[in-house]
């Protein structure tokens, strides 16, 4: 079954105000994308407009239109993470015993419907809002879109879903802690977070009330700004709202994290993702390695420190009613707030205060930071055996910025060999919000960004990439083990230059030992594609002193391939001066 394109918001909205589409038009086509990811992944939602009220509102538009009015978002479909408010919806915040049926909507749910956008449903999220992962709701477990065996991230997982698999234009979701930004990067998508009181969260349920910004995913751009474009100003219902400022990025300096400080949790290929976006970040400005100890210790006081009491505050007559409606890991993140002393909140907020001043000063250093979204991703199954820790792991690079007041917009920069999306994020002052923007425009002009998953992955099987440099080879005498595993060839390439390779002595039949060094050459290499059942099953069979590790090959992509422990060397003979094994056995 074929993908689904993503919707342009900016383009509908194009179509629709010069008569080339209806609002109608596109309503109908919703409806058709709806029932077809049905059969994929209902749970991206928690509810949804009956199709005849979404071709009523659609009429709507269309009327509004004839009558002359242009509209910024007409006809555009979007999404609502489902602790905003919208008239007509229930609020859930993915717990049914919190449920209630709202007054009206959110203020920025009713700019944009009042630009013209149409409200197709609300999204599934982490309960509460507490989460990074999106396996935390009873209405189950969004998955990510070019992978259904990992998390699509959270707590807005519905929201990134919707439009990663081409059901709306846009979702808006939220960001305490990087909600609104790591299920971006899963999924191959823009996440702008704003700064602080940019939009406002009237109508939003609270998870850290100072800290909480509306967040917007997009496809685009544009879009994106587009959005801001529509929503952002002065709300003064919303005693957090701040008058709307837009401010250029202090300089062209662009901070990232030292080199020992970069934490990536074993996954090499977001490593190398993150360098090579580095590389065309040079292009924009001078690369500078800061110290962000002091980030990492601001980070820790959300969920580590006093800041967890606002959370419990957000919920505290459930928590104390009915814990038992909030799920078991929610509540244990929530509930250690109950014994959070005001002494410990105050020495939380003196501290900040003294990193804020750290983060003004940095400031005058760079004008914008670039950090990796996350440094890696996880399987459901993963998350379900360690929730809190891997939880933590995925929030490395996100924690600090509202704490320390800043804008982000999480931008996609390539993919995991399982389809993940890999993303970094810049970040800026607060007011740097469109600046950031434009710095992002530059980022991914020319990029060629991945197509939208298939709608057939229930099958999609999860592999790996395998190098072989010895008796695996093709026409050599150990390549049926991968041929019996319907091993898929996937190039003749080399490693990198910074490997040696010996022939291993009384070895039957004849194999070769990779070694990695530092002054050693490019050695011939073959890949191949296995599924992880597959690979797993070849791996056992592989007999010590070889082993499978990472390889590093010519264009600086890690994949799995043989190395050798120490003893392989052992009165072998030398050999990388050939190049290959194939040149070794060729010599007789």
């Amino acid at each position: 079954m074929s993908a689904l394109e993503r919707l342009s918001a900016g383009a509908i909205a194009a179509k629709v105000n010069a008569g080339e589409t209806s609002a109608q038009d596109v309503i109908a086509d919703v409806l058709e994308r709806l029932a077809l990811y049905d059969k994929v992944q209902p749970q991206a939602w928690i509810s949804r407009a009956e199709p005849s009220a979404l071709l009523a509102a659609a009429q709507a538009v269309d009327a509004r239109i004839a009558a002359g009015q242009s509209l910024p978002l007409a006809g555009v479909p979007f999404a609502v993470k489902d602790n905003i408010d919208v008239l007509g919806f229930m609020t859930t915040a993915a717990c049914p015993d919190f449920a209630y049926d709202p007054d009206d909507s959110a203020t920025v749910v009713r700019k944009l419907l009042a630009a013209g956008a149409i409200c197709v449903g609300k999204t599934n999220l982490d309960q509460f809002a507490t989460g990074l992962v999106g396996t935390r709701s009873p209405y189950g477990i969004p998955r990510n879109t070019s992978n259904l065996a990992y998390v699509s991230g959270g707590s807005s997982s519905g929201s990134a879903v919707a439009v990663a698999a081409g059901l709306v234009a846009f979702a808006l979701g939220t960001d305490t802690a990087g909600s609104g930004r790591v299920p971006a990067a899963f999924n191959h998508l823009i996440g702008l977070k704003p700064s602080k009181g940019r939009w406002s969260t009237q109508g939003l349920v609270p998870a850290c009330r100072t800290l909480d910004c509306i967040s917007v995913f997009t496809d685009k751009l544009d879009d994106a700004a587009l959005v801001d474009e529509v929503i952002a100003g002065f709300d003064p219902v919303d005693a957090y709202s701040k008058p709307l400022v837009d401010r250029p990025l202090p300089s062209t300096r662009i901070g990232v994290p030292m080199r020992n400080q970069r934490q990536f949790f074993g996954d090499a290929r977001s490593e190398y993702l993150y360098d090579q976006a580095l590389e065309k970040l040079a292009g924009q400005g001078e690369i500078v390695e800061i110290d962000t100890a002091f980030l990492s210790e601001a980070a820790a006081l959300l969920y580590s420190g006093p800041w967890v009491a606002e959370r419990t505050a957000a919920i505290e007559a459930l928590l104390k009613s009915n814990p038992e409606a909030i799920d078991p890991t929610v509540r244990t993140v929530v509930a250690p707030g109950e014994d959070i002393s005001a002494v410990a909140l105050f020495n939380g907020i003196y501290r900040l205060a003294a990193l804020q001043r750290q983060a003004e000063q940095m400031w005058e250093e760079v004008g914008m930071l670039a950090f990796p979204t996350t440094g890696t991703t996880y399987r459901v199954s993963e998350l379900a055996a360690a929730p809190v820790a891997l939880n933590s792991n995925l929030g490395a690079y996100t924690n600090f910025v509202n704490l320390l007041d800043m804008a982000a917009l999480a931008l996609p920069a390539g993919q995991r060999a399982n389809g993940t999306g890999f993303g970094i994020t810049l970040i800026g002052p607060a007011g740097s919000d469109l600046a950031l923007v434009e710095a992002g425009k530059t980022y991914l002009a020319g990029a060629e960004l991945p197509a939208p998953p298939p709608l057939d992955m229930e099958g999609k099987m999860e592999t790996v990439k395998l190098a072989v440099v010895g008796a695996h080879l093709k026409d050599m005498p150990l390549h049926w083990q991968l041929t019996s595993r319907e091993a898929k060839f996937v190039c003749a390439t080399e490693t990198a230059p910074s490997y040696r390779l010996y022939a291993m002595a009384n070895s039957v039949p004849p194999k070769p030992a990779l070694v990695y060094s530092e002054d050693g050459a490019a050695i011939a290499v073959e890949v191949y594609e296995l599924d992880v059942a597959a690979f797993g099953s070849f791996t056992a069979e592989v007999p010590a002193p070889l082993a499978i590790g990472t390889v590093t090959l010519a264009d600086g992509t890690s994949v799995k391939g043989f190395v050798a422990e120490p003893r392989a060397t052992d009165g072998a003979e030398e050999i990388t001066s050939l190049g290959g094994w194939r040149a070794y056995i060729a010599r007789g």
